[in-house]
Formats: C-alpha cells, structure tokens, sequence
C-alpha cells in the first residue's frame, strides 16, 4: 500500500477494531469509506462465481469462505440468477464463528475474538445486509481448524504449486472434512486469494500452524 502511494495506519489488534477507526477517520476528515460490505464489491466478486457457474452449471456444491459475505453472497446471487440449484456452504474458523452462529440463530451475533491466521475470516463483528442474503442463501456454514486449514494450503502449494492465504485455502480444508458426505458429487472450492504473510507461509510448508 505504501508502495502505491497510500499513508497506511495500523491500529488495534483485529480487522473489526481497524474498521471502527477507518470509520471514524474518514468521518473526522470528510473521507469517503469504502466498507468491507458494499453491494458493488458483492458484484465484483460474484463474477468469479458467475464465470465457475457459467461454465458448470451441474455442480452439487460449491464451498466458500465468509468473513464479511461478499465473496458467499455474490455466489448465493450468481447462481439464483443462473436459476442453479448448486449449493453452497460457507467455511468459517472455528476461532472466528460469527456468520456462522448468526446465521443459525436468525440474528446477529458477535464473538469475543477471532484468533485465526486465516485472516480473511477473522472477523467478530457480523454484516446484517451480508446475513440477510447467505443466512437463508447457505446450505449450511461449517467450521475448520487452523490445522486443517494449513493441510490445505500446503496441497494446494505441493498438489497444483498454487499459493492460497488462510481464507483460500478454508474451502478446500471444508470439503476435505466433509469428503464423506461429498463422495461421488460434482463439488467446486474457491479458492479466493494468496494473500498469505511470508513468515505464516513459510511455517506452513514446514507442516507448522501459524499462531496468531
């Protein structure tokens, strides 16, 4: 970011306090927010879904990680219009279950914490425009581990030698633990970002889990 020119602040301890405060800054300078939940940055990443639809349509399931919504609910949209009957289940990490638990309990819930190195699900502070469309959307949102979520990454980086963050690894590491129930069925895993810090990446090849 600062290489492109951007002042770049760094506050709190988790994505959900730097929110409050890129809020607050940009209503103390007269700044214009863009917030981690817009309905344009739903359209952009709906595309992705769109085009793995698009191109096929018979898929049973497609799994997706959540951490504000966009990338489920731009999926959950895409396929409505495709008039598809694919099903999609969200991933979440089990230290960072806020979509999850709301979802479940038809409201918005937040979490204490949400200790993850998969940090594009590291949220603790639920979207209610992202609820109302994955919350009846989803098939089901399930939660890995960082374990798992490191499993996956490294077979995304040892199978196919593509490099996945935490938040795109998660799908894979969902399917991998529902791989019983998904036997035999046509299933598709996004795989959303490679965003990944060199030092968690380098722990992970070495069969290590970042800790957070």
């Amino acid at each position: 970011m600062r290489a492109f020119g951007a002042d770049l602040i760094e506050f709190g301890d988790d994505f959900d306090t730097a929110r409050e405060e890129a809020f607050r800054v940009a209503e103390a300078e007269g700044l214009f927010i863009v917030p981690p939940f817009h309905p344009e940055l739903v359209r952009g990443v709906a595309t992705y879904a769109f085009e793995l639809l698009s191109d096929v349509p018979d898929l049973d399931t497609i799994y997706v990680p959540i951490g504000c919504g966009s990338g489920i609910c731009g999926t959950i949209l895409a396929r409505d219009a495709l008039g598809l009957s694919t099903k999609v289940v969200g991933v979440v990490s089990n230290a960072a279950q806020t979509a999850k638990l709301s979802a479940e309990a038809g409201r918005l819930v937040e979490t204490n914490s949400a200790n993850t190195f998969a940090d594009g699900m590291a949220v603790r502070v639920p979207v209610a425009d992202a609820l109302a469309i994955y919350g009846p959307g989803a098939e089901r949102i399930i939660t890995v581990s960082d374990a798992e979520v490191a499993e996956a990454v490294r077979i995304y980086f040892h199978d196919i030698h593509n490099v996945a963050e935490g938040a795109g690894a998660a799908p894979l590491a969902g399917l991998m633990v529902e791989r019983e129930r998904m036997a035999g069925k046509k299933v598709g895993v996004i795989l959303c970002g490679g965003n990944i810090d060199t030092d968690w990446f380098k722990t992970v090849l070495a069969g290590g889990v970042p800790v957070v």
